[in-house]
């Protein structure tokens, strides 16, 4: 009975260190992503906000997550998830904080076939094309820090 009981304690506490530690990776990569992303955006307009900040530490960390499963497909096939999941976590955003919250963060509204001002197939390219460093950072950080 005893035996059982250390058993089940000790099967907890293994549980508690896994959830433990996965929350660290999950704070440092959404860390890596929040910062890096604002430094883009600095250097492509000027200027950034700070749900953007949130926006790109969760597609940092979304993607990190997906290129740790997919990590033998080809490169141009991780950008085209990329571009997609960019874009998808864009809209949501956008949705929220530029149509319903009304911040006004970004209006593509001038850009050819953009969808409701909150996403286009331009910045979609160029998302697929920021996958790039990502898929190569993402693989970085976890053969250094989490294997």
């Amino acid at each position: 009975m005893i035996l059982e009981k250390q058993k089940t304690l000790q099967i907890e506490a293994a549980k508690h260190l896994k959830i433990k530690r996965r929350f660290n990776q999950d704070t440092l990569i959404f860390a890596i992503g929040s910062v890096s992303y604002s430094l883009i955006e600095v250097l492509w307009r000027g200027y950034t906000h700070w749900t953007m900040m949130i926006t790109g530490g969760v597609c940092f960390l979304v993607l990190f997550r997906i290129f740790s499963r997919i990590a033998h497909a080809k490169l141009w096939k991780k950008c085209a998830v990329g571009a997609c999941v960019i874009t998808g976590i864009e809209f949501t955003v956008g949705c929220i904080v530029n149509l319903w919250l009304q911040m006004n963060v970004w209006d593509y509204s001038f850009l050819p076939l953009n969808v409701m001002g909150q996403v286009c197939p331009l910045y979609s390219f160029l998302w697929g094309l920021l996958s790039i460093p990502i898929v190569y950072l993402s693989r970085k950080i976890k053969q250094n820090l989490f294997d």
